[in-house]
């Protein structure tokens, strides 16, 4: 044995040390008399994993105990977390008058609709709504009559709109609708639909018809735009109507 192999396997004795098999059983006895009760701490894990109650010790069961109970306290504060989060989620994205989208959300959900466009060409456009004079109205009535307007043409588009479009309020008096699979044509029309809307059922404050129009702009979505360039497309189409005195888009 060279002298390295010696100095590892001799103790300060002088006799050799246990090595091998029986060195390691005898440690690992060791490591079972320490443990509470004989057991080990294979054998401590695996009581949570079918052992019978039965075959527990007093102190054993109550430590099983207070492990299940900070388990079950962890995975409600889990869910509960989960909850915040996913309130959070929905605040950040929700309008903070209306309950529709707001502007950054609806950015988001434009690029999804421009990648989906580039995929498969399924065609999707965009309507720009901007209330013309609405200062007048909060001038006129209060802003709480400017809210209740605001509320009122929220509902209306949206009672226009299918459940897999999306309305945004996009700031102040604007509105933007997402229409899914539909083309330049068929947005136009929608705009057209929502002004004939507005002019049946004007919105009330104290029970008088209150005078509202909007101008409107429509673009179709198209692979290669981010949605920056596709909402300046639809804001720029807007104020063309709006500049040609047009209320609502013709057909």
């Amino acid at each position: 044995m060279s002298g390295l192999a010696e100095e590892m396997n001799v103790g300060k004795s002088g006799r050799p040390r246990r090595t091998g098999r029986r060195a390691a059983s005898r440690g690992g006895a060791s490591a079972r008399e320490a443990s509470p009760a004989g057991l080990t701490m294979p054998v401590a894990s695996a009581s949570l994993l079918g052992i019978p109650e039965e075959e527990f010790t007093p102190s054993v069961r109550e430590a099983a105990s207070r492990l299940v109970d900070e388990i079950e306290l962890l995975r409600r504060e889990v869910e509960q977390t989960r909850t915040r989060l996913e309130d959070m989620a929905r605040t950040a994205d929700q309008d903070t008058l209306l309950p529709i989208l707001n502007r950054r959300a609806f950015v988001r959900e434009i690029s999804r609709a421009i990648a989906l466009v580039a995929r498969y060409g399924t065609p999707s456009s965009l309507l720009y709504f901007d209330l013309d004079n609405f200062k007048a109205v909060n001038d006129a009535y209060g802003h709480a009559a400017g809210d209740a307007v605001l509320r009122h043409f929220s509902d209306l588009v949206g009672s226009q709109i299918r459940d897999s479009d999306i309305l945004a309020r996009l700031g102040g008096d604007e509105f933007g609708v997402l229409l899914t699979h539909v083309t330049l044509d068929q947005a136009k029309k929608k705009g057209l639909a929502v002004a004939e809307s507005l002019r049946q059922k004007p919105p009330l404050w104290n029970d008088l018809p209150v005078a509202l129009s909007f101008s409107c702009g429509a673009h179709e979505l198209h692979a290669g735009q981010s949605a920056d360039m596709a909402m300046a497309e639809a804001d720029s189409a807007m104020y063309a109507q709006k500049r040609a005195g047009a209320r609502t888009l013709r057909p």
